[in-house]
């Protein structure tokens, strides 16, 4: 029996799944960082300016 069938399977099941858990981390990444970036950037209105 030819092992290449399930050795090409393998590999693809493999990328395929790298590729989704990168695009699945990077889209949570993404909305995490939006509300700390308008933390960041929003203006301190208990700052005390010298």
């Amino acid at each position: 029996m030819n092992p290449w069938p399930f050795v090409v399977a393998a590999y693809a099941l493999t990328l395929g799944g790298t590729v989704v858990l990168v695009a699945t981390s990077w889209i949570a990444m993404r909305r995490a960082e939006r509300p700390a970036s308008r933390r960041v950037e929003a203006p301190a209105s208990s700052a005390v300016e010298a």
